[in-house]
């Protein structure tokens, strides 16, 4: 009879131990540590087995060919500016969200659109049988022959309905529930989740089959499972959004063909998911006009400019150390930024509360954002509101000077278009290109300079 063998996992990074462990010595998560039941006389596929089966020869890199890697168009913009032009054959991406987000929705959507090029698609659903999935179809308008549904999660079967239909496209929804039978462990484990996603990297890069896993999320937002999932993966996409607004957010993490500063913009309907052309004419649709601490900036996602709306509020505390929260930017860098109106531009913010939000729940990170930030802020301090057709951006610097930032004629573009009339940006990303003349702009060397000029 086999020996039977029981070690402790952590579901967050994978960490092997003999015994029980309060923390986590990989990851220092605490309670994360599981028990798997693992028989020395089983030997799974997944790990064990090579994952390229080549009889190559190492070669020089210089005689290596350089081409391009061919791709996909799913149909959907957006996706394909996430997936840096489209799906790669022989890709493996991996899709997380929080529940009911959008993601089966999102999947189902693209492979209609890929159905209706002529490729074959292969949807397997472990969580939903095949009338609920039918059901969302219909109401989607998602119906083509060649989109094949199976509920299964068994690794055999799946491999077994691949070989018979030969998919060129193939989701998994999700990850978590399929399961090997020669690994003991229960599916939805450490182990499971590791050898299942091993033997679908094996099965995309053999066959060249593009495959989309769906995995589940912590409450902490990330991919549930062990870290390592994300490095066998070529792609990982976040869909994020709130509950009570429409709109919905693919962001890349991790993109092996592509740029990882891409997002995609989704507005949720009856029939699904719909894309949005212009993002910043949604997220400056409910901005209130002449209220003080209220400004406009222009952000980089990647390639795209979006003119999101930053909020401040500060208000007098009567605690000994005022409070400061902000949504959708780096709480480190709003402190930095109120330390330099207290310093520099003398503001005694030492007894105010300050709250900065980003309108709409989009996360902004890049330091193009700080001089807004800084302007907001001493707008609702002085209560002297801003000039409702500005906009601006630009860098912060401890000393309080305004730094200049790449791709500043983008940004300039995307006010003029949407109607505003001055942009205060700094001075220094004033040279080298041409200046669009139904818009006014103003270069700023100092934050306060910028004050005197946004809040004359």
């Amino acid at each position: 009879m086999a020996k039977v063998k029981t070690k402790f996992q952590c579901t967050e990074c994978g960490y092997e131990s003999a015994k029980w462990l309060g923390k986590c010595p990989g990851c220092q998560a605490w309670n994360s540590m599981v028990e798997e039941v693992e028989s020395s006389a089983v030997k799974t596929q997944g790990m064990n087995a090579p994952i390229f089966q080549s009889k190559e020869k190492a070669q020089s890199i210089i005689n290596i060919e350089s081409d391009k890697e061919p791709r996909i168009l799913t149909g959907i913009g957006e996706l394909n500016r996430v997936l840096g032009g489209g799906i790669v054959p022989g890709s493996l991406v991996l899709v997380g969200g929080d529940p009911g987000i959008g993601k089966s929705t999102l999947l189902l959507q693209t492979s209609h659109a890929l159905t209706v090029q002529g490729l074959r698609v292969l949807y397997i659903s472990g969580e939903e049988s095949v009338r609920q999935t039918k059901l969302r179809a219909d109401r989607l308008g998602a119906l083509s022959a060649e989109l094949y549904v199976l509920c299964e999660t068994n690794m055999e079967s799946i491999e077994e309905a691949i070989e018979q239909i030969k998919p060129q496209f193939l989701v998994i929804d999700s990850i978590q529930t399929v399961y090997m039978p020669e690994v003991t462990s229960a599916p939805g484990s450490v182990t499971q989740v590791r050898e299942c996603t091993t033997r679908f990297m094996r099965i995309a890069k053999i066959r060249g089959i593009a495959t989309v896993l769906v995995g589940h999320v912590t409450k902490e937002g990330a991919i549930a499972g062990p870290r390592l999932l994300e490095h066998m993966v070529d792609c990982v996409l976040y869909f994020e959004g709130e509950r009570h607004h429409t709109y919905r957010l693919l962001r890349a993490v991790k993109n092996r063909f592509g740029s990882t500063n891409e997002i995609g913009i989704f507005e949720m309907g009856e029939i699904g998911l719909t894309e949005v052309d212009n993002p910043s004419e949604l997220f400056l649709s409910e901005r209130p006009l002449g209220v003080a601490g209220s400004t406009v900036v222009a952000s980089m996602e990647g390639t795209r400019p979006i003119l999101v709306e930053l909020q401040a509020l500060v208000a007098s505390t009567h605690f000994p150390s005022p409070r400061r929260m902000c949504t959708g930017m780096d709480h480190q860098r709003m402190a930095l930024i109120i330390a330099v109106l207290e310093k520099r531009m003398g503001m005694f913010l030492q007894n105010q509360d300050a709250y900065v939000n980003v309108a709409g729940g989009v996360k902004l990170d890049e330091p193009a954002i700080d001089l807004a930030v800084a302007i907001s802020i001493a707008s609702s301090f002085r209560d002297i509101p801003t000039k409702p057709f500005d906009v601006f951006f630009g860098e912060v610097g401890l000393t309080g000077e305004v730094r200049g930032v790449s791709r500043a004629e983008m940004r300039v573009k995307e006010a003029a278009k949407l109607g505003f009339r001055r942009v205060i940006m700094p001075e220094k990303s004033l040279k080298g290109w041409k200046h669009p003349k139904d818009i006014q702009i103003i270069g700023v060397s100092t934050v306060a300079d910028a004050l005197s000029v946004a809040l004359d």
